[in-house]
Formats: structure tokens, C-alpha cells, sequence
């Protein structure tokens, strides 16, 4: 069972507590983007197995967004952090440089 700490209100809680949203940190391409942007939007993401930047809604708690890194492999969840962040805070890209190199 995956458990993630919502940031917003602080509660670690199962993945059936929550919906999952997608891939984080995607630049979305909106009215009067180009077909090339839309198809490259939709279609030609990497599934990467490893690290991955996800979305979360605490459904069953807060009802708010967050983000959270984990590796798809092993379910490792190197931290979770506010929708508003633009980019993986520090520690917790740290926290995945560290696990690489072990």
C-alpha cells in the first residue's frame, strides 16, 4: 500500500484516501496552442520507470492538491510538497540524488 503525507494538513494516509491527478510539473498547452504543442502534450511523455513527479488530491481528508516524488519501481516515496511549488523543493531532489548514489 503506497502512504503519502499530505502537506496540507499533514495526515500520512493510504493511496485509497486519495485521487491521483497525473504527472507533475507538465507545461500544459491551452486554447491557441499549436497541434504540434497539443500532440506533444498528450502523446509523447516518457513512462519512466523510476522517480516520478505525481499530483494527489486528498480526497477522503482536506480535498487539497499536492505533489509528492516517489520511484514507480518500489513505491519509495522520497517526500511530498505544496501544488503551488513550481519545481521539486531541494531536500527532496537531495533525497533522490542520494538514493542514486547508493
Amino acid at each position: 500500500m503506497l502512504l503519502l503525507t499530505c502537506p496540507n494538513c499533514d495526515l500520512a494516509v493510504e493511496e485509497t484516501e486519495l485521487a491521483p491527478g497525473g504527472e507533475a510539473h507538465l507545461r500544459r498547452h491551452g486554447p491557441g496552442s499549436s497541434d504540434d504543442q497539443f500532440e506533444e502534450y498528450l502523446f509523447l511523455r516518457d513512462n519512466v520507470k523510476g522517480v516520478h513527479f505525481e499530483r494527489w488530491r486528498h480526497a477522503h481528508g482536506c480535498g487539497k492538491w499536492f505533489l509528492a516524488a516517489r520511484d514507480t519501481a518500489t513505491l519509495e516515496v522520497f517526500g511530498t510538497y505544496s501544488a503551488q511549488t513550481p519545481e521539486p523543493p531541494e531536500h527532496i531532489l537531495a533525497r533522490i540524488r542520494e538514493r542514486k548514489g547508493a
